[in-house]
């Protein structure tokens, strides 16, 4: 084999190297995650494919990817707690984990009383900023089945995800001087939690210990994005497909989704509380 035989093909085999690392789709549980919190009331399932997440009055549980991200696209398939799970919070999140200047964008999933909409809660922190909460009641039963979560990433947008369906957005309005995380990396989290002095109707739904042990599921976990540590010019370069053109606002199908969730299912926004707002934050009036 000639130099340049070699040559090329370590060249290709590192390429493949990278795009594992830095845009990989595991295919166990344990491929990108570690349990940070309770490893007894997390459990695998098929092989690591899927996890059970326990939460009982011993303790809920917690676990994290290895690595962090600097923009890209997370997803999980996540069924939730069945029948009465007020005072539960199921939470996927990605979060920077600093203390001073922190960056977290949140799904948190707010259990009910047996035959109530599931809540879900998003919230955004950039630059150390937060309290953005917006909720939104789900159309379907997130216990009966699994159900896709994501959030995209990128320089232009973030956009909270149920299945196809846009339910929050964010977009990069810099420009106008409001605050958008993109300098510090991410991990990605998970939590199932008893939190009922706040999670049922403000904390007025306390959790029924007799309904214990409380049980979520979780599979397809999905982290596409530029790993940090890893190649510096990943974060930056234009050609990651989550920064094409086609990722840089809704489309018109999703624009009418969006609005549709909006108009129907969203009980609370903080831009329009105007008991903690009297003046609407800058993101509220920037527009989209």
């Amino acid at each position: 084999m000639s130099s340049n035989s070699v040559i090329a093909s370590l060249s290709l085999c590192f390429l493949s190297l990278f795009f594992l690392s830095a845009f990989a789709r595991p295919a166990t549980f344990l491929q990108d995650f570690h349990v940070t919190w309770s490893d007894s009331h997390i459990r695998q399932i098929d092989g690591g494919r899927a996890i059970q997440l326990v939460l009982d009055q011993n303790s809920g549980c917690g676990f994290a990817s290895k690595n962090k991200y600097l923009f890209g696209r997370v997803s999980m398939k996540i069924k939730l707690i069945p029948g009465d799970s007020a005072g539960t919070v199921t939470a996927f999140y990605m979060n920077s984990d600093t203390d001073a200047v922190r960056d977290e964008l949140d799904f948190e999933f707010l259990g009910n009383r047996t035959g109530q909409p599931y809540t879900v809660q998003t919230n955004i922190y950039a630059h150390g900023q937060g309290n953005r909460e917006q909720r939104v009641n789900l159309w379907f039963d997130p216990a009966a089945d699994f159900h896709t979560y994501t959030i995209l990433w990128n320089h232009h947008q973030i956009v909270f995800y149920v299945d196809d369906v846009p339910i929050r957005l964010y977009k990069n309005n810099e420009a106008k001087g409001i605050p958008y995380p993109k300098l510090q990396p991410m991990g990605v989290f998970s939590t199932l939690w008893e939190a009922d002095d706040w999670a049922t109707r403000g904390g007025l739904e306390k959790i029924n210990w007799s309904k214990a042990p409380f049980y979520a599921y979780y599979k397809d976990f999905d982290i596409e994005g530029c790993s940090v540590p890893g190649p510096a010019y990943c974060a930056s370069s234009t050609n990651n497909w989550w920064e094409g053109t086609a990722y840089q606002a809704l489309n018109a199908l999703e624009y009418r989704r969006y609005k549709w969730v909006r108009i129907n299912h969203l009980i609370y926004d903080y831009c329009t509380d105007k008991s903690r707002y009297p003046v609407a934050p800058l993101e509220c009036v920037a527009g989209l």
